[in-house]
C-alpha cells in the first residue's frame, strides 16, 4: 500500500514536471569551428515540444549584432511536434575564438530552453594560407 501510495505521489511529480510547453533542444549548442574572417555561416537549431500544451515562441533576441536569427516558427508548435531555429553569423570585424548566445523568448516551462549558442574560431585568408600541409 505504502508503495502504490509513492508511486502515485512520483508519477504525479513527473507529470506535473512535463505539464506545459517543454522546449527540447536536439542540440543547444553548435561549434563552426574555423571560419574566415568576412564570410557569413549559419546553423539550424532544430526542437521538439515535448510537452503537454502549445510552444509559441514570441521573440529571437542575439546577443550581438553580428548574430541575426533568420527564422523561426511564428506559429504554435503543438505537443509533440517540432520546429527549427536559423541564426546566422557574421564574422566580419571579428578574430579569434568567441562564444555567443541567442534568447529564445516563448511559453516553454523547462530551464534552459530559452538560451541557444555558438561557437567559431575567426582566422584571417592569411591564416588559412599559413596552415602546414
Amino acid at each position: 500500500m505504502l508503495l502504490g501510495v509513492a508511486l502515485f505521489f512520483a508519477a504525479t511529480l513527473s507529470a506535473q514536471r512535463q505539464a506545459g510547453a517543454v522546449l527540447t533542444w536536439e542540440s543547444g549548442t553548435h561549434d563552426f569551428g574555423d571560419v574566415v574572417q568576412g564570410s557569413k555561416v549559419e546553423h539550424t537549431y532544430k526542437f521538439t515540444n515535448t510537452g503537454t500544451e502549445p510552444i509559441i515562441i514570441t521573440n529571437v533576441q542575439p546577443s550581438c549584432g553580428c548574430t541575426l536569427p533568420k527564422s523561426w516558427p511564428r506559429d504554435p508548435i503543438m505537443p509533440g511536434g517540432s520546429g527549427e531555429l536559423v541564426i546566422a553569423f557574421d564574422s566580419a570585424g571579428k578574430f579569434g575564438k568567441l562564444s555567443r548566445s541567442t534568447t529564445v523568448v516563448s511559453n516553454a516551462v523547462n530551464e534552459g530552453a530559452n538560451q541557444i549558442k555558438f561557437t567559431a574560431n575567426v582566422i584571417t585568408a592569411n591564416t588559412e594560407d599559413k596552415k602546414p600541409n
